[in-house]
Order: structure tokens, then C-alpha cells, then sequence
């Protein structure tokens, strides 16, 4: 294992710490516990809080100011933050709106999120929470009851950010939550698995000539393995559960997400995305909304997810508004 990292068990404090150098300007990171907060707090509106297993570089941590998340929670690498990291990132974005917990839809997240949600209710807060569950793939894993949160929580922590900051109550915010998650979808291939610092091996094998369609962005199985195909027939086969599972959208606006995991060259991103684009242009699907490159990551995992968001004229809107973060900014 070849990694630019010092001693495995620091990976995830010292890419903090250097996180928050390089971006003091929009955030500030707090230790024990570990939390990345907005620089400068907007008072008296929604504050939005996530987080989940570090290695899924730029989520959640990058995603942190103006227009999407007041705090993000980092765990260990793959693994949930605990509930004594969560329930300080809720009292310390609390400007009595109410806060709005974004959980990627794995049992640890789910557990620990709850847990803190309940906490921080007896202390008076009020607390919703969202839970997002985009990926087509599979019905059910080792890590989940149900589909699981994958790609579409950037977009979905992006647009309900947005109706934070436009002054929305709690109770509207979460219902843009909501809505978003119920019409994005997303799939995902692995070409090569990711090696997990403190375990110094691949999180699992596939031959040279080997894929796996499906998989999760902590190494999950798919739905299958299958021989390596070009990139339009890996595409086709990414793109076509996550259409039948949205239904009819012709004549519809969608968004349209290829992301990477983490060891896949952008100029192989854009390939998928051409070929993703001219399928939907097909189906007289009209591509609004675009976004292309490694926003919620698997490590170093040599692959990519195609996420589709059926729009309407208000996600439009709130996708467009201004968002300053240290991965996503526009419109500033």
C-alpha cells in the first residue's frame, strides 16, 4: 500500500487540520470532537447538520457554508460518528430555527443520528431529520435496512441548503429535503476497489477483466459482476435502472450527476456524461442541470455513479442560489 499519509491511525486528524487551514476562510474545525462549522453563522435561520464516515472527501466536510451545511460530523474512516460528536455540532448551530440532521440511510447513521436527535430535544432543540436513500441498486446490504444514501446527498444537502438560507421554517426545509429524495436516483460501478488506511489491503478483488455494477461507496456489493465493457455500455447499464425506477420524464427537466469515486480521471467522467446525456436527449429528457467531477468519493476507488434529479421550478431555483462552500460555490 502506497498512501501520502504518516501513521494510519492520524489520517483522519491531520486531513482535518489541514482541511481547516487551507479553508479558514469559510470554516473552522473543532477537535474533541471533531466537527468542521461555518466560519461565520447566519443567525436565525434553519441550521442544516450532517456527516457519516470520513473517506468520502468532499462530503460533508466540503460542503460546509453559505448555502448548504452549518456543521458537518466526521467518523472514523467508513465508520458513523458517535452521538457525543453529533449532539455538539446541533447545540453549536442551533440559532433557534431548529436544525435539520441530513443522514445517509446506513444502521450507524441512522442509530447515532437518532440518539442525538433525542438529546438534543430534551435540551430543548428542535430537531427533523431527513434520511436520504438515492441508490437504485440494491434493496438491502450488510450496511442498511433499505436503499442506500449515496450521490444524491450532495444535491440534496445543496438545494435544502438553499431554503435554509432563503429564511424557510424548519418544517419547510425539511419538506425540500424530502422532496429531493424522492426524486433522485442514483448507481454506481466499481473498476477497482479502495484501500482503507488502517486495514492496508483492497477492500475486496476483482480480476483484471472484472467489474462490479451496483456497488456502494464503502466497497458493498452490487448487483452483479460482469466483464469489463466500453464506457457507453457501463453507462447504459448504470443509467437504465435509475430511469425505470424515477418513471416517465419526457418533456421532463432533470438534473444530471455523473460523479467519481476517487481514482477515476475527470476526462472519463465526462465521457460517461456525454453518453448519459445523449441517452436522455433521446427520451426527450431535457438536461437542465449539470454536474460533473468527485464530490462524495470512496477513497482512492477507481469508478463512478450516475445520479438523475427530476426537477421542478423550485429545486431549479434553489440549485441555482448562491452557495460559497470549499467544494461547491457559485453565484457569490
Amino acid at each position: 500500500m502506497k498512501k501520502l499519509i504518516n501513521d494510519p491511525r492520524r489520517v483522519v486528524s491531520e486531513s482535518l487540520a489541514g482541511f481547516g487551514m487551507a479553508h479558514q476562510q469559510l470554516v473552522r474545525v473543532h477537535t474533541d470532537p471533531d466537527l468542521v462549522l461555518r466560519r461565520e453563522p447566519s443567525r436565525g435561520k434553519v441550521s442544516l447538520v450532517s456527516g457519516g464516515g470520513s473517506g468520502h472527501e468532499p462530503l460533508h466536510g466540503g460542503y460546509v457554508g453559505y448555502g448548504m451545511l452549518d456543521a458537518a460530523v466526521p467518523g472514523a474512516v467508513f465508520t458513523s460518528p458517535t452521538p457525543d460528536q453529533i449532539l455538539p455540532a446541533i447545540t453549536e448551530t442551533d440559532t433557534g430555527a431548529g436544525v435539520l440532521l441530513i443522514v445517509k440511510n446506513y444502521t450507524g447513521d441512522i442509530l447515532n443520528f437518532e440518539t442525538a436527535a433525542e438529546l438534543a430535544q430534551a435540551e430543548g432543540i428542535n430537531v427533523a431529520t431527513v434520511v436520504v436513500n438515492d441508490d437504485v441498486a440494491v434493496e438491502d446490504s450488510l450496511y442498511t435496512a433499505g436503499r442506500r444514501g449515496v450521490a444524491g446527498t450532495v444535491l440534496l444537502e445543496r438545494i435544502a441548503g438553499g431554503a435554509a438560507e432563503r429564511g424557510d421554517t424548519l418544517e419547510q426545509v425539511a419538506a425540500v429535503a424530502e422532496k429531493v429524495n424522492a426524486h433522485v436516483r442514483s448507481m454506481g460501478v466499481a473498476l477497482a476497489p479502495c484501500t482503507v488506511p488502517h486495514a492496508g489491503e483492497p477492500s475486496f478483488t476483482l480480476a483484471d477483466n472484472e467489474i462490479e455494477l451496483g456497488v456502494g461507496i464503502h466497497g458493498e456489493p452490487g448487483r452483479r459482476r460482469m466483464p469489463m465493457a466500453t464506457a457507453d455500455s457501463i453507462t447504459d447499464q448504470l443509467l437504465e435502472p435509475v430511469l425505470k425506477d424515477l418513471g416517465d420524464l419526457s418533456e421532463e427537466p432533470v438534473l444530471l450527476f455523473v460523479n467519481g469515486m476517487g481514482g477515476t480521471p475527470l476526462s472519463e467522467l465526462y465521457i460517461m456524461y456525454r453518453r448519459a446525456a445523449e441517452v436522455l436527449a433521446e427520451r426527450g429528457i431535457r438536461v437542465e442541470r449539470s454536474l460533473v467531477g468527485n464530490y462524495i468519493t470512496a477513497l482512492d476507488m477507481q469508478g463512478a455513479s450516475v445520479t438523475v434529479l427530476r426537477l421542478d421550478e423550485e429545486m431549479t431555483e434553489l440549485w441555482d442560489s448562491p452557495v460559497n462552500t470549499p467544494a461547491l460555490r457559485w453565484g457569490v
